[in-house]
């Protein structure tokens, strides 16, 4: 009984500091899951692998941009070509998107904002702005077999 007792202050201090490490959630935003790959500071969301336990509902294809820690970041961009889950906080309202009826795999949207005037840089567009994802960490996921 005695030797048990180092190990278990040992594991009970791994533990608190992990939840220690874990930010709160402000009451604006959500942590979540997802899994795709990197491209830059991009992060696109990709389908499940099965077998994963990836927490997601978000559609694949949409993308994120990646905010948090460099030495965090540059660790997901080194493995561009790898598929990854990485986990961190976004506002609720970027969750949503963008509203409206998606058409033509995604290129054509009806509704969902208000009207605008035509925009000389598209990528200005508020339709075409990334929701920001301030990244807590990350893992690679295994390739389905």
């Amino acid at each position: 009984m005695i030797r048990l007792l180092p190990l278990c202050v040992v594991t009970c201090l791994c533990i608190v500091s992990v939840v220690a490490q874990e930010r709160e959630v402000p009451s604006d935003s959500a942590r979540i899951s997802i899994p795709g790959c990197s491209r830059g500071r991009t992060f696109i969301v990709g389908d499940r692998i099965e077998g994963e336990t990836v927490r997601s509902d978000i559609e694949p294809g949409r993308r994120f941009r990646m905010a948090g820690e460099r030495k965090l970041l540059d660790e997901i961009e080194a493995r561009s070509r790898t598929m990854l889950e990485i986990t961190g906080l976004v506002r609720r309202a970027q969750l949503a998107g963008p509203g409206g009826i998606v058409l033509g795999g995604g290129r054509i949207r009806i509704g969902g904002a208000p009207p605008q005037a035509p925009m000389s840089d598209p990528s200005r567009s508020p339709g075409v702005l990334q929701a920001t994802i301030d990244v807590e960490s990350w893992r690679e996921l295994r390739a389905a077999h």
